[in-house]
């Protein structure tokens, strides 16, 4: 894999009064995952080259992908890709980074959501959705033991244009 290719599409940062190992804590492991994500659960072998895989609440794989830079805990690189038949192969793979740093009593996370080839506004609006309401239910289960109930509708537009590419979306 050549990551000179990806580009970053999505970013998003946030502060968590947490210090870092709870945020690593927080975003790689299951017990954790379930409770801001939905009901999805992170099973990673945090090892570069390792298994990075995100179940869905009914236990079966939703993102498949592999571990590419593990520094605990500042930095996770991982590749992010959807389970969806011909979705890769049409769209490239997709490269998670979470990047986290020590910012006085609080923490500072970025996540940075790149491509291998350049993707429509369309397509990328799910995750430019999804992304602050995951990492924002993260936020406020680490400083008050509750995520954040947060009532999102399915990603229409991001649908509608992989449905108009030949994906058949779940």
């Amino acid at each position: 894999m050549d990551l000179a290719k990806f580009r970053p599409a999505t970013v998003y940062t946030i502060y968590i009064a947490a210090s870092p190992e709870k945020v690593w804590q927080a975003l790689t492991s299951a017990e954790f995952s379930r409770q801001y994500f939905f009901g999805f659960a992170v099973e990673a072998d945090l090892r570069a080259g390792g298994a990075f895989i995100v179940r869905a609440p009914d236990g079966s794989e939703h993102i498949g992908g592999q571990v590419i830079v593990c520094e605990p805990p500042q930095r996770l690189t991982i590749t992010w890709d959807v389970n969806w038949p011909g979705l890769v192969d049409a769209l490239g793979r997709t490269l998670v980074t979470y990047e986290i740093e020590a910012a006085g009593d609080a923490v500072r996370l970025t996540m940075t959501e790149a491509h291998e080839r350049p993707l429509s506004d369309d397509i990328l609006s799910g995750g430019r959705a999804g992304w602050p309401a995951i990492l924002s239910s993260l936020k406020s289960l680490l400083e008050t033991g509750k995520p954040l109930a947060v009532k999102m509708a399915p990603p229409t537009r991001m649908l509608a244009a992989l449905k108009a590419i030949g994906i058949k979306v779940p």
